[in-house]
């Protein structure tokens, strides 16, 4: 059976068609269907990749005009190579926020919003335990790369 080669003009194409800001939302649609399906959206949520950040991997901020969030998910995860749990645990994570009052309409549930743990606490409670457990690993690894 002969090997298909792939130009590397196409390659880079297949390499920035596969995520985008389309594929993002799918993910964000996916999470809050199946695991925040109890909270509602009481605004206009917005996500999107932004520049390739090394530390900050998410944000989420409420735009004081409009009233609008904005998930933003730094632009190193268009790479295929980051695993898509990784992702999908940055999108519950700001999501997790959303659903605390935090960037979001809602009333805060917390003074912080990291204070005890309460994140880890809110995706273990949603069964999303193997995004936690997947970052870890993988988030200790990427701290040793950075060095």
């Amino acid at each position: 059976m002969r090997k298909l080669k792939i130009s590397k003009r196409l390659s880079e194409s297949l390499y920035k068609s596969i995520r985008d800001d389309k594929w993002l939302l799918s993910r964000l649609d996916h999470l809050w269907t199946n695991y925040f399906g109890s909270v509602k959206q009481v605004n206009p949520v917005f996500i999107k990749f932004g520049r390739h950040s090394r530390l900050r991997l998410g944000s989420i901020r409420l735009d004081s005009i409009n009233k609008n969030s904005y998930i933003t998910i730094t632009g190193m995860f268009k790479d295929p190579r980051i695993p898509q749990e990784i992702v999908d645990h940055t999108i519950a994570h700001e999501l997790c926020h959303y659903a605390h009052g935090f960037s979001s309409p809602k009333t805060r549930l917390h003074k912080y919003p990291h204070h005890g743990g309460v994140i880890k606490k809110e995706l273990e409670a949603r069964s999303l335990h193997h995004l936690v457990v997947a970052y870890a690993g993988w988030v200790k690894q990427y701290k040793r790369n950075l060095r």
